[in-house]
């Protein structure tokens, strides 16, 4: 299944994963032996020619060992979208607290009406 991106989202993926590599001295043939892919298949996906899928990205995510984000968004944009990531992460928080008092009213008033 491949990602419906926008051309300038892939050439900005590609510069992602090139960055990542060479911040990891990796060359392309260590890469694409590594993904099991070409030399020049991998070139495409570095070059944002090709997009990527799904399970590419997580491949390439698991063998740098950083986020799926870290790859679609690079580095730079990482404290961007890791604040909004706190602030869904309160959100949730809250709304689990909601559901759990919902919950233990919805037990009570059970509970009242079985006594009945």
């Amino acid at each position: 299944m491949k990602i419906p991106i926008s051309e300038t989202m892939s050439n900005q993926i590609g510069k992602n994963i090139r960055q990542l590599r060479k911040k990891n001295n990796l060359s392309q043939a260590i890469m694409a032996k590594a993904l099991g892919i070409s030399i020049p298949a991998f070139s495409k996906i570095e070059a944002g020619i090709t997009d990527i899928n799904i399970s590419r990205l997580n491949q390439l995510a698991a063998y740098f060992e950083v986020t799926t984000s870290d790859i679609l968004f690079g580095e730079e944009g990482r404290s961007e979208h890791k604040e909004a990531i706190e602030n869904l992460k309160e959100k949730l928080a809250q709304r689990e607290q909601e559901l759990f008092e919902l919950q233990s009213k919805l037990i009570t008033l059970y509970e009242k009406l079985k006594d009945k």
